[in-house]
């Protein structure tokens, strides 16, 4: 790895990174990790003696964001992981490391005392873990240092943590001091996306292209902004709802949201040769409409039997036999008759808020298209709306309601996205 030289807030940011608590957020690839790496190895190597931690969301997007990158920068020689034991050992010294993306990470914390800790994606952490760990760094000088992308204005972090730091260096280059009763020891640096002048511009200018609405707020400004409104404001139907359709080069999924007396609905994903995403049928049984539930056997046999019937744009023959099944994660007992019936059946990505920004940008820069015989999907998409009470909460959940066929769209969308990606635009960098 090449590290340009800093500039600007980024050694700033190194230089005023001497609190207790010390974290860099805001937007995407602003340079905010590559800043807290380097503090960290600082720290490691001049730091109070104790043992250290290394906690991400999980262990192995901990390895990927960020010993990784430490591994690049200093050699092998110098950082050895060893993943079965869950240890790193860095300039000589042992650093355990540990996921924490469930509330059981607390147990994982209790007993130990740190003299220092690195915390990668800090918002995904549940708060009672994050809390853990505070209380571990009682080694006199313990310090500890981490990253974040920006959340709802009512998250943990910001609520408890954030709004009370010492010191914070803002977005806009400002460093605001504040000695009240209420202040933690705590530096905190807000970065936006053009505090990263090593960016290519054509990059810069896709990435603010592919986020719109609040995901532009919060990946490009780094805005702690709520989700409220319209999850999908940028759908339009007169752009996203065609008559015609072309040749279709892929059939990439016919993906479903499972539902026995909710809807279960189900529609077809396809590459078009103008290298556009297309959902080109759906399929949709409502129990109550009906007046009547059917079995996993008996929605097994309609949706194969609807699959064979899905029209090919440009052919005259029909039925589509598509590379994937995408089914709803909760659908476990139906994957299995979908098995047994010779299906074989892929569960789906439901990362909700990935998959959300998947969508939207698509549908920003008009790259996915719905049939208009798909027509309980276009009309549930304006409705697909924020939950209020959730974002209350500090979480950024969809309305569990009129949810079937935007659901569905977002599982076969996001969990195709390695096979469509390569076909659309090459200077299509979408929501990984």
């Amino acid at each position: 790895m090449t590290v340009v030289p800093l500039v600007g807030k980024q050694t700033e940011s190194i230089r005023l990174a001497t609190a207790r608590g010390n974290l860099w957020e805001g937007a995407v690839r602003s340079s905010k990790t590559v800043c807290s790496i380097l503090r960290w190895l600082q720290f490691v190597r001049q730091g109070p003696p104790g043992p250290l931690m290394m906690i991400g969301k999980t262990e192995r997007t901990l390895k990927r964001n960020i010993i990784d990158p430490i591994v690049e920068m200093v050699g092998k020689s110098r950082c050895r992981y060893r993943a079965g034991a869950g240890e790193l050992e860095l300039f000589g010294r042992l650093i355990y490391t540990a996921g924490a993306n469930d509330e059981r990470a607390a147990e994982k914390l209790k007993g130990l005392t740190l003299a220092g800790a690195y915390c990668d994606e800090v918002t995904t952490f549940p708060q009672t873990a994050f809390a853990m760990l505070l209380t571990r760094l009682s080694v006199e000088g313990a310090a500890w240092f981490g990253t974040t992308n920006p959340a709802g204005s009512n998250h943990w972090l910001m609520r408890d943590y954030l709004s009370r730091a010492r010191l914070h260096l803002t977005r806009d280059g400002e460093t605001l001091r504040s000695n009240g009763d209420d202040r933690l020891n705590l530096h905190r640096f807000s970065f936006k996306l053009e505090d990263n002048p090593t960016l290519p511009a054509e990059y810069v200018a896709q990435v603010k292209a592919e986020n719109v609405g609040l995901f532009y707020r919060r990946n490009v400004l780094g805005e702690w902004v709520l989700a409220e409104g319209a999850v999908f404001s940028m759908w339009d139907e007169a752009r996203h709802v065609v008559d015609d359709l072309p040749p279709i080069l892929r059939w990439l999924c016919a993906a479903l949201d499972y539902g026995t007396t909710n809807p279960f609905h189900a529609g077809m994903l396809g590459v078009g040769e103008d290298r556009r995403l297309y959902l080109t049928r759906e399929w949709r049984w409502d129990a109550r409409r009906e007046h009547r539930q059917l079995s996993d056997v008996e929605y097994s046999q309609r949706l194969r039997e609807w699959m064979a019937t899905v029209p090919r744009p440009g052919e005259t023959r029909r039925g589509v036999d598509p590379e994937y099944v995408i089914v709803d994660p909760s659908a476990a007992s139906f994957r299995v008759q979908l098995r047994r019936d010779g299906v074989t059946a892929r569960l789906g990505n439901n990362s909700v808020l990935d998959g959300i920004r998947t969508v939207s940008s698509l549908l920003a820069l008009d790259l996915l298209r719905v049939h208009s015989s798909c027509i309980e999907l276009a009309r549930e998409m304006p409705g697909y709306s924020w939950d209020d009470k959730a974002s209350a909460r500090g979480e950024d959940a969809p309305l569990k309601v009129d949810d079937h066929g935007p659901d569905m769209l977002r599982y076969g969308v996001h969990t195709t996205r390695s096979a469509w990606r390569p076909m659309l635009p090459a200077s299509l960098p979408i929501a990984a």
